[in-house]
């Protein structure tokens, strides 16, 4: 369904039906086609969660997983985009679009817990498993074999793997960890800005990562900052109209933002020369964090989630008068 924005007057798309759930893969892993001509995401339009495959021209749908227990924080396009990660319950599964023929990976052990979830540029997924109380493994999951990456201390909450760069980033007790995907040069503890840290992402060339900054006092605006490891920096890239989620196009040259504001619920592109918003539209989420804006790989139009016309559906606007297209290499 197509309808114009009350706030802004553009056009926004409805891509799925308001009648049943449906949603997106969390931004840092793989949706979209490299020629922004599809888009993996999950939806219950049968009644339970399944992992589907939207043809972004022709808007055909069509539902690739038949699973019990869908973890949709695990959905990802593999580099090739022959393939599809999952996890269905314990179990990492594999599953080919075109032939719909499935493969079991790797099983979580019974009594351990798993935790994280990101794919390399080569395929391999990796994730945490907690075996026993205060201690994780940081494991790599290929077709071949299953291996130890890292023992650490503590419960990993987090695993982002850096773009252009063979380096994990991980989150144990609120820390950022850097280190190499074989287990090796095991960094120091990123140095972000002391206080709270909202919603981390690294820009697509894999130069810095950029995160959202939480004030203590809730009257203060919510800063958008950049941490460069390899120069050892920090800072701050700009304030936001209290962006709770938010995307990078293919250069990071802009970012889309969800406001976590009641009065002001709106889905914006932020500039970064300029360093100034726009509002493309209203999202009207119940849960800001759920918005989660998305650019395609070209950059000419922004994904999101929201539940305002009833359970949460897809939407998309095209922003190709306010932002240049881009090749995703």
């Amino acid at each position: 369904m197509r309808y114009a924005d009350p706030a802004t007057e553009l056009d926004v798309l409805r891509i799925t039906n308001p009648e049943f759930a449906s949603g997106m893969a969390p931004v840092h892993l793989r949706q979209f086609g490299r020629r922004s001509d599809f888009l993996i995401y999950w939806s219950e339009r049968l009644g339970s969660r399944q992992v589907c495959h939207l043809d972004l021209k022709s808007g055909e749908s069509r539902q690739l997983t038949e699973v019990p227990s869908l973890d949709v924080s695990t959905i990802s396009l593999a580099p090739d985009e022959r393939t599809v990660l999952f996890f269905n319950g314990p179990t990492l599964t594999e599953i080919t679009p075109a032939t719909l023929v499935s493969r079991e990976l790797y099983k979580v052990p019974e009594g351990s817990t798993r935790t994280g979830f990101t794919q390399g540029a080569d395929g391999s997924a990796y994730f945490a498993v907690r075996q026993v109380a205060g201690k994780s493994q940081i494991l790599r999951a290929t077709r071949q074999r299953t291996a130890s990456v890292l023992e650490v201390d503590g419960d990993v909450d987090l695993l982002m793997m850096r773009p252009r760069r063979a380096q994990l980033l991980y989150r144990v007790n609120g820390l950022y960890w850097l280190l190499t995907t074989d287990g090796t040069n095991l960094r120091k503890p990123l140095k972000l800005e002391q206080g709270q840290t909202g919603r981390v992402l690294w820009t697509p060339s894999g130069r810095t990562l950029v995160y959202l900054h939480i004030p203590d006092d809730a009257k203060e605006l919510i800063r958008m900052r950049e941490n460069s490891p390899d120069e050892g920096s920090d800072k701050e890239l700009a304030k936001t109209t209290q962006f709770e989620a938010f995307g990078s196009n293919a250069d990071a040259s802009v970012f889309a933002g969800a406001s976590r504001s009641k009065a002001s619920s709106y889905v914006l592109i932020m500039l970064r020369v300029t360093k100034r918003e726009m509002t493309l539209c209203e999202h009207r989420a119940s849960d800001p964090a759920m918005v989660s804006p998305t650019f395609a790989p070209d950059s000419q139009s922004v994904y999101f989630v929201s539940d305002r016309h009833g359970k949460s559906a897809l939407y998309r606007i095209r922003v190709e008068k306010f932002v240049e297209a881009t090749l995703e290499n």
